[in-house]
C-alpha cells in the first residue's frame, strides 16, 4: 500500500535536476509575463459585454481574492518550495485523492492556457489576414497557425530554466509599455472627445453604472476571463524548486505580481470604458463586440499608429505568457507524476537542461485537442475560468494542516493568515457560485473524468482508505458548489433569492473549510515521518540559504 511520504521517497532524484537559478526579478517577469497575455486584449470587452462599467466592482473584488490566495501560496512556497507544488501541497496536507481532484482540475486549466494564447493571438491578426477568425471562431488556417505558435513556445522552454528565463524578461519589459500606452491614450480620448470617444460620459450611457445588475457583474470574474487574467501568479509557485532564495524571493514576487495586476486592469477597463463612442451604445454594452478590441478601438478613434502597436502586440503579450505556461504546465505535469497520478515516466527531467521535457511534448498534443471543441479564446475561457477558481480553494486547508502540525515555524508565517485563508476558501466559493448555472455545467464532465481516472489509479495502486478519507470533504465541496448553483439565482431554479443565496454559500463555504482543515490534520497526524521529513526538508533549505 503506497503512502504520500513513499511517493515522495521515489522522486527525489528527479527533483536534484532542477536548477536553482531564478531570483526575484526573473520571478517577477514570470508573474507579470503570465498576467499580461491575452487576458488584457479582451478581458475588459467581455467584462463590459457582460457587466457594463460595474465590471470595475469585478475586477476589485477579483483582486482582492487573489491577493489573498496569492499570499496563502506564498506562506506555501516559503515553507516547502517544489516546482509542480500547486499539486504536490494537496498531496502532504489531505492525501492523494484530494491531490488527484485538485491536480487533474489544475492540469487542465494549465494544459488549456497555451492553446488560449495562441488563439487570442490569430483572433487579433484576423483584423489584418483574412481568413483566420469567422464566426467568432478560428478557422482551419486559424487553428493551424496557433498550433505552430503553440510549438514555438515548448521551443522555448525546451533548452532550460535559464534559457526561458532571459527570454522571458526581454519579452516581460515591452509587454509592460503598450499596455500602459493604451491606458494612457484612451483616457486621454475619453476626456478631449477625440474620436467621438464617450469618455466619463459612458458610465451612465447603455443603461447607467450596471445595466444588467451587480450579479452580472459577480458572474463576471470567472467567465469574463478576470480569473484567467489575474492566475500568472500561480505560475511563481510551481516554479519554487527552481528559486534562488525562496524565504524570501516567492512572496515579494507573489505580491509584486497581484498588485501590479489590480491596478494595471483596472486602469485598462476604465480605459475602454472610457475610448468606447456613444453611438456604438444603442443596443446597450452587450451590443458592443470587437474581434480585436482594444486595436479596432484604437482604429475607430483615428488612432492609427496605436491600431498597429498593438496589432503587434497582439502577437507579443500573448506568445510570452503561452511560454510561461508552458514552463509552469510542464512542472504540473512533473508534480502530478510523482503524486502517481499521471504515469512515472513523466516525471523524468532532463539532466542537461533541468527540464522535464516528455511533460512539456505530452501537455502541446493534448492543448491542440482543445483548440478543435473550442476554436477561440472566449470558450475557452469560460469552462476553465471556474475550474481555476476551484483549483485555488484547498491551499488555504493545505496551509492551516501545515500550520498545525507545526511544519512551519514562526520565521516562515506571514501575519494575519488566521482571516486570510478562510477568505481566500470562502470567496474562492463564492467566486465559483457566481458563475451561471449553464457555464457552471460545462465543467461537471471534465471533474467526473478526473473523479474516474482516480478510481482507476486507485484500484491499481491500492492507495488504501487513508489517502481517501481527507479528500472526501473535497467531493462535498464540489456538491454543494453544483447543487447550490442548480438552485440558486444565477441562472438556476431561484429557489433562493439573492443575496440569500450568497449568504448560504458562504456559510456552508466556512462549513466545508473547517471540515477540511480537520481532515488535513488528522491525515497529517497519521502520517508522522511525512511531517518530519517536511521539517527537516524546510530546516536544510534554511541552512543552505545561508
Amino acid at each position: 500500500m503506497e503512502t504520500a511520504s513513499a511517493v515522495r521517497e521515489s522522486v527525489q532524484t528527479e527533483d536534484s535536476h532542477l536548477k536553482q537559478r531564478l531570483g526575484y526579478w526573473s520571478l517577477v517577469a514570470t508573474g507579470i509575463g503570465s498576467v499580461i497575455g491575452s487576458g488584457w486584449l479582451f478581458s475588459a470587452m467581455y467584462a463590459a459585454q457582460t457587466a457594463g462599467p460595474s465590471a470595475l466592482i469585478a475586477w476589485v473584488i477579483g483582486g482582492a481574492v487573489m491577493l489573498a490566495v496569492a499570499l496563502v501560496f506564498a506562506e506555501l512556497g516559503m515553507v516547502h518550495p517544489e516546482s509542480g507544488g500547486l499539486v504536490r501541497y494537496p498531496l502532504y496536507s489531505n492525501g492523494r485523492f484530494a491531490a488527484s481532484i485538485v491536480g487533474w482540475s489544475m492540469w487542465v486549466t494549465y494544459v488549456a492556457n497555451p492553446p488560449t494564447e495562441a488563439a487570442g493571438v490569430v483572433q487579433y491578426a484576423s483584423s489584418y489576414i483574412p481568413g483566420l477568425f469567422r464566426h467568432s471562431q478560428l478557422t482551419f488556417l486559424g487553428i493551424l497557425i496557433a498550433v505552430g505558435l503553440m510549438a514555438v513556445f515548448v521551443v522555448v522552454n525546451y533548452f532550460g530554466v535559464q534559457f526561458f528565463a532571459r527570454s522571458n524578461n526581454i519579452v516581460t519589459s515591452v509587454k509592460i509599455f503598450i499596455p500602459v500606452l493604451t491606458i494612457v491614450m484612451l483616457i486621454a480620448s475619453g476626456f478631449t472627445g477625440n474620436g467621438h470617444a464617450g469618455g466619463p460620459h459612458n458610465f451612465a450611457a447603455g443603461g447607467g453604472f450596471a445595466p444588467y445588475g451587480i450579479g452580472a457583474a459577480l458572474g463576471t470574474i470567472a467567465t469574463a476571463g478576470m480569473v484567467f487574467a489575474y492566475t500568472g501568479f500561480r505560475n511563481i509557485v510551481e516554479l519554487s524548486g527552481e528559486v534562488k532564495n525562496p524565504r524570501r524571493n516567492i512572496p515579494a514576487s507573489l505580491v509584486t505580481t497581484i498588485l501590479a495586476a489590480i491596478v494595471l486592469y483596472l486602469l485598462l477597463q476604465i480605459a475602454f470604458i472610457f475610448g468606447v463612442p456613444q453611438h456604438l451604445l444603442g443596443h446597450g454594452w452587450s451590443g458592443v463586440n470587437f474581434d480585436s478590441p482594444f486595436a479596432q478601438l484604437a482604429m475607430l478613434l483615428g488612432m492609427t499608429w496605436l491600431y498597429w502597436i498593438l496589432i503587434a502586440d497582439s502577437m507579443i503579450s500573448p506568445s510570452g505568457s503561452g511560454i510561461v505556461f508552458t514552463a509552469s504546465n510542464a512542472r504540473n505535469v512533473f508534480g502530478l507524476s510523482k503524486n502517481r497520478f499521471f504515469p512515472g515516466w513523466l516525471s523524468k527531467v532532463h539532466q542537461g537542461s533541468g527540464v522535464p521535457r516528455r511533460a512539456l511534448l505530452v501537455n502541446f498534443v493534448v492543448g491542440i485537442l482543445f483548440l478543435l471543441p473550442l476554436p477561440s479564446w472566449h470558450q475557452i475561457i469560460g469552462v476553465t475560468g471556474t475550474l481555476i477558481a476551484f483549483t485555488f480553494s484547498i491551499g488555504s486547508v493545505s496551509l492551516v494542516a501545515f500550520r498545525r502540525a507545526r511544519i512551519a515555524d514562526a520565521a516562515d508565517r506571514i501575519p494575519g493568515m488566521i482571516v486570510i485563508a478562510p477568505f481566500a476558501f470562502i470567496v474562492s466559493g463564492l467566486v465559483i457560485y457566481w458563475v451561471p448555472w449553464s457555464e457552471l455545467l460545462l465543467t461537471m464532465p471534465i471533474v467526473a473524468v478526473g473523479l474516474i481516472w482516480y478510481a482507476v489509479t486507485y484500484a491499481t495502486q491500492r492507495h488504501g482508505w487513508g489517502e481517501v478519507k481527507g479528500g472526501v470533504w473535497l467531493v462535498a465541496y464540489l456538491a454543494v458548489m453544483y447543487g447550490m448553483s442548480f438552485i440558486g439565482d444565477y441562472g438556476g431554479l431561484k429557489l433562493i433569492a439573492e443575496p440569500w443565496d450568497s449568504v448560504v454559500v458562504a456559510a456552508l463555504s466556512a462549513a466545508l473549510y473547517f471540515w477540511g482543515t480537520q481532515s488535513g490534520v488528522r491525515y497529517l497526524r497519521s502520517q508522522p515521518e511525512l511531517v518530519e521529513e517536511l521539517r527537516n526538508g524546510q530546516l536544510s533549505r534554511r541552512g543552505a540559504a545561508g
